[in-house]
């Protein structure tokens, strides 16, 4: 295996966790009302249309890159979730955290990089 392939394998899973994690706290935490309030909160449009899609590419794209399947399709549709959180969300606050654009950038790049080269080795779409 080249170590650029494992590389992928280790970026895509990382990113994958994440994005399950982030998922799963809007899913089983907030639950799509609360998701959807607080999307409404900060003026987006149709909040509670875009809380169900948001939710679920965050934790079903998550899952999806952790195991490999389909890597570009998660990533592209959470590249999209990270531009418009950059756009409407975090921009307003700068570069730094708390608040800025500084961690959805570098989700951004990470699944732009995975949609481009690929996930990698120990994938099941490999299989």
């Amino acid at each position: 295996m080249k170590s650029q392939s494992i590389g992928l394998a280790v970026l895509r899973i990382v990113v994958g966790i994440v994005f399950l994690m982030h998922g799963y706290q809007k899913l089983f935490k907030f639950g799509f009302h609360g998701v959807g309030a607080m999307f409404g909160h900060l003026g987006l449009p149709l909040p509670m249309v875009f809380a169900v899609i948001v939710t679920l590419v965050e934790f079903v794209g998550g899952i999806l890159l952790i195991t490999g399947l389909a890597t570009r399709i998660p990533a592209a549709l959470n590249a999209i979730d990270m531009i418009v959180a950059i756009l409407l969300v975090h921009g307003r606050h700068g570069f730094f955290n708390p608040g800025g654009f500084e961690y959805p950038l570098t989700l951004l790049a990470a699944t732009i990089c995975l949609v481009l080269a690929g996930g990698g080795a120990a994938s099941l779409e490999k299989l």
